[in-house]
């Protein structure tokens, strides 16, 4: 039963399946020392053709500044993701995977892969179809 943080049960639903779902694939991350939040901006770094921009990868991932920085700090450290002088401009870094983040990314996307595989097993294809018009309603209203 949801926790009543809004007007609308409904609602309330929504964030606690979303909240719980990201716990459950946080765990099953942790287990190999990743987290959601390394997984997105690994994600983000290994679709670009290019190095990014601090702010990019931002901006990209829908996380603050700051955040971006202390992820990107930890990545760094563990030997994931580089910072390399841009090009154009001696003041800036751009950002990059390593081999080892490569790898760690391709890991951390299976594990996630088979954790959302696992939490969403009971619904079919009709399910799935169904759940996704919803949630694409409800993105059409708050556009």
């Amino acid at each position: 039963m949801a926790v009543h943080g809004s007007s609308d049960i409904l609602v309330d639903e929504l964030y606690e399946t979303t909240h719980q779902l990201r716990q459950f694939v946080e765990t099953r991350l942790r287990a190999g020392g990743a987290s959601v939040a390394r997984l997105r901006a690994l994600r983000m770094l290994a679709r670009t053709e290019q190095p990014l921009r601090m702010r990019d990868l931002s901006e990209m991932t829908g996380v603050a500044a700051r955040t971006t920085t202390s992820i990107v700090d930890s990545l760094e450290r563990d030997g994931l993701v580089e910072r390399v002088r841009h090009p154009h401009d001696r003041r800036a870094f751009l950002l990059r995977l390593t081999d080892k983040g490569r790898e760690c990314h391709r890991e951390a996307e299976e594990v996630d892969g088979l954790a959302l595989a696992e939490a969403t097993a009971e619904l079919d294809a009709e399910d799935r179809a169904q759940l996704r018009s919803l949630l694409a309603r409800i993105r059409k209203a708050t556009a």
